[in-house]
């Protein structure tokens, strides 16, 4: 259970999907004046140095972050992306990489308000020091827990500005991940139906996985579905050979957006000739 350590895989492939796109969701909540809530269930310690041992250790971000800085010409959505990537490491270097609390809170107005959730001790630790680096002084509209972000997400809901955006990433170590995220999310619309939800999924290969595309697309809400695989799945069945988005509510824009770069970053990230990507929508 606290054994997942996300230093591992950050700036890997999955996160330059998941961080590009929910970028592109803040940035679209930020165009009007009126207050939204981030609420993320599965914070993470919010930054990562890709210096250190752990990042190392796999260098799993050598065929993500660092394929797409090799790039000239990007397209708008993985061109913020950079961007995000730029502000945290002013000194032109990339050691320094964004989690997806850390893109929330950079883009936090005085009216938006974030809740965190970090179940594991030593990254709650991390992740509170890092904030309070981001807000020397506090902001009573930032608050973390050290709690199940699964079984509190519902109390958050509706949110008193009646826009929300929900982050669901946890590590999928445990199968019950998977339906626990399923219940999650179909408990999350019940209370608050116009939530715009992003859940991140591993693809590997293992029959929950299916199953949850399968369910999530099943559900009776506007969504889009966007999948990335790198290369063929390993012939041992093991490993992570791409990751998924699927999106409640998604802004209007995503989808144009998306049907931009996924070719862009399918090409970029691809690690044999087996890399696709799948985008699909309904009730937009």
């Amino acid at each position: 259970m606290f054994s997942y350590r996300h230093a591992f895989h950050a700036g890997n492939h999955a996160d330059v999907l998941k961080h590009a796109t929910l970028l592109h969701i803040f940035n679209y909540y930020a165009q009007k004046d009126s207050a939204f809530s981030i609420i993320d269930t599965h914070c993470g310690a919010g930054i990562y140095d890709l210096e250190h041992d752990w990042a190392q250790t796999k260098g799993e971000f050598y065929d993500g972050l660092d394929r797409v800085l090799q790039q000239d010409d990007y397209p708008e959505l993985v061109e913020h992306y950079i961007d995000a990537i730029a502000d945290l490491n002013p000194d032109g270097t990339a050691r320094y990489y964004p989690g997806s609390p850390w893109l929330a809170l950079e883009r936090l107005r005085t009216q938006d308000s974030f809740h965190g959730f970090e179940l594991h001790p030593s990254e709650f630790e991390v992740l509170s020091d890092n904030v309070a680096q981001l807000f020397p002084q506090g902001n009573r509209r930032v608050r973390l827990y050290p709690e199940n972000g699964f079984e509190q997400l519902g109390r958050l809901l509706p949110p008193p500005s009646r826009r929300a955006i929900v982050v669901m990433d946890p590590s999928y170590e445990a199968k019950s991940d998977y339906q626990q995220v399923l219940n999650s999310v179909k408990n999350a619309l019940k209370r608050f139906a116009q939530a715009c939800i992003v859940v991140w999924y591993p693809i590997v290969q293992r029959p929950e996985v299916q199953a949850l595309q399968r369910k999530l697309e099943q559900l009776d809400t506007p969504w889009l579905h966007v999948s990335l695989s790198v290369r063929a799945p390993a012939k041992n069945g093991l490993g992570l050979h791409g990751s998924g988005l699927f999106i409640s509510n998604p802004p209007w824009t995503l989808l144009k957006a998306l049907e931009q770069s996924m070719p862009w970053l399918t090409k970029t990230l691809a690690q044999d000739d087996k890399a696709s990507f799948q985008l699909r929508h309904s009730g937009l």
